[in-house]
């Protein structure tokens, strides 16, 4: 191991840039599809020997001296958002000979950007860089901070964090109900890039070792909480079956004509309709992915009638649909995206409007400038969309709380608010049609899963072309539907975990965490911490 390490800390040109950036890249095949944690092992070990042989001039300045580390760490993330978001491309070839102009941004562009987050996280871990177990503290620190700022600056886009990459199972997955999947984040990059002290010699055996009491306590933690009952469903005065419904329309088809949004319509009522496998009991709760009403559903009574007429008056359907605001004469009317709750009369009883829009997707950042460049919406609406200002439970007649995020508003830890703590289940209706069949709907799915062990509440989640599931509070599937696959399941919902730690004491533990490690970093740098083989 000494030998490679060498090796990588004196490579330089050209072949140190391109292992940078495979380094940054091989990382992605920890997360799904793939799920080969491992694999970020070899990512962050890398990382930490190139680090190693950044060198600036004797007489550079301050910010000469920084950028050698800074451009490491945005080659590393470029490699890996480049590897890891590629997907994105594929929504802008649903309509090509309008957006297929904008793909060089989409598969680089955004990666380039995001990179950014990953340059300033290596700048902070070299100002606190040192022999042995120091500089894995450094970087660790430094990554959590770096994914937490990625949560929220410019709107915010943390998909992928590192962290998601150390929560392949459920067995792996328990520790962010604790400490979120950004103190999952800190730690994680802790025991990644443990192996680097085999190379180097100094700090090798408590570095090490603690990288393995870590890893054990995460699985050990995981294991504990596994074996643990759920909480009995409150606020319902049955358990209810929840119907999921997964169309599987292909994008194109929601963007043709009138013919062929009523034959979409048709058949969302149709799975909605069907009898339940095996004899199993009637749905009370049927839900339909997002945007699923392919018209102004408050516009069109004869589709509210519709629905009336297929369901049993103590039926609920739940449904994405895009909700107009009419703003009087002269003015554009605003578009949001938003769920309906329908009783089974054909009554509209709730709804709930999305806060986290998708730039670009749903809504142009700074549109009277980029508008002049020719720069317009993925999703064509007058205007785009516009965000609500606060997000609302949905709360069904019998009782029972549903915690509404839209498409990728689950991604978002931030986005729990307190809320939530008052909600049954998290709900998440998305359309993953956008990206074909690519890892983005498996990556998507994942973090799903963590959102609902975060928050220790079921999810039920309904996407268009998959993946559709009911999820119990620990992460694990309990039903789905494969991507692009059509149909229906059906299954009673389920309670909480025992007990839910708030979102207020998950950041309290992040923090914590942070300085514990950034304090070892500091201890290391000022020599305090001797050098142990």
């Amino acid at each position: 191991m000494e030998w490679l390490s060498g090796r990588v800390i004196l490579v330089w040109g050209f072949k140190r840039a391109l292992l940078v950036i495979l380094a940054g890249a091989v990382g992605v095949l920890a997360l799904p599809p793939f799920g080969f944690f491992a694999a970020m092992f070899i990512s962050f070990t890398l990382l930490v020997w190139l680090l190693d042989g950044v060198a600036a001039g004797p007489d550079s300045g301050l910010l000469g001296r920084l950028w050698p580390a800074f451009f490491t760490g945005w080659l590393f993330g470029f490699g890996y958002f480049v590897a890891g978001l590629w997907w994105l491309g594929h929504a802008l070839l649903i309509d090509a000979d309008e957006f297929a102009w904008a793909l060089p941004l989409a598969i680089l562009g955004l990666p380039a950007f995001l990179a950014v987050f990953y340059g300033v996280a290596t700048v902070l871990a070299r100002v606190l860089w040192s022999d042995g177990i120091g500089r894995i503290a450094a970087l660790a620190c430094s990554f959590g901070i770096a994914e937490w700022l990625r949560s929220f600056l410019f709107t915010g886009f943390p998909w992928n964090a590192i962290g998601y990459g150390a929560m392949p199972i459920p067995l792996m997955m328990q520790s962010a109900h604790v400490i979120g999947m950004l103190g999952v984040t800190v730690l994680a990059v802790f025991v990644f890039a443990a192996p680097a002290l085999l190379g180097t010699r100094q700090g090798r055996l408590p570095g090490i070792g603690l990288a393995v009491l870590i890893a054990a306590a995460h699985f050990g933690y995981g294991y504990y909480a596994l074996s643990q009952p759920e909480a009995p469903l409150t606020d319902a005065k049955t358990v209810p079956v929840v119907r999921i419904v997964q169309p599987s329309i292909d994008q194109e088809a929601k963007m043709d004509t009138a013919a062929d949004r009523a034959a979409i319509f048709d058949r969302h009522l149709a799975l909605s309709v069907q009898p339940p496998a095996n004899g199993g009991k009637r749905p009370d709760i049927i839900v339909w992915p997002e945007t699923a009403v392919p018209f102004i559903l408050t516009d069109n009574r004869d589709a509210l009638a519709r629905i009336a007429d297929q369901l049993d008056d103590d039926q609920i359907l739940i449904t994405g649909a895009v909700r107009v605001e009419d703003m009087g004469p002269g003015v554009e009317p605003r578009y949001y995206n938003s769920i309906y709750v329908i009783d089974g009369r054909g009554q509209i009883i709730g709804a709930s409007d999305k806060t986290h829009l998708v730039p670009f997707g749903e809504y142009v950042p700074f549109e009277h400038i980029l508008s002049y460049l020719g720069i317009e919406n993925v999703v064509e609406l007058p205007g785009g969309f516009s965000a609500a200002a606060k997000r609302q439970l949905l709360t069904l007649p019998d009782g029972l709380k549903f915690y509404p995020l839209i498409c990728y508003e689950i991604i978002f830890p931030n986005e729990m608010t307190p809320e939530i703590r008052q909600a049954n289940a998290i709900l998440n209706v998305t359309n993953d049609a956008w990206f074909g069949d690519t890892p983005g709907p498996y990556q998507h799915f994942l973090q799903a899963r963590v959102r609902a062990v975060e928050q220790g509440l079921p999810l039920i989640r309904s996407a268009n072309t998959g993946i559709s599931a009911f999820v119990d509070p620990h992460g694990r599937v309990l039903s789905g539907i494969d991507y692009n696959q059509q149909g229906f399941i059906d299954t009673t919902l389920g309670g909480a975990t025992l007990s839910r730690i708030d979102d207020k004491a998950r950041k309290i533990y992040f923090w914590l965490i942070v300085g514990v490690v950034a304090l070892t970093a500091l201890i290391s740098r000022m020599g305090f911490i001797s050098r142990v083989n």
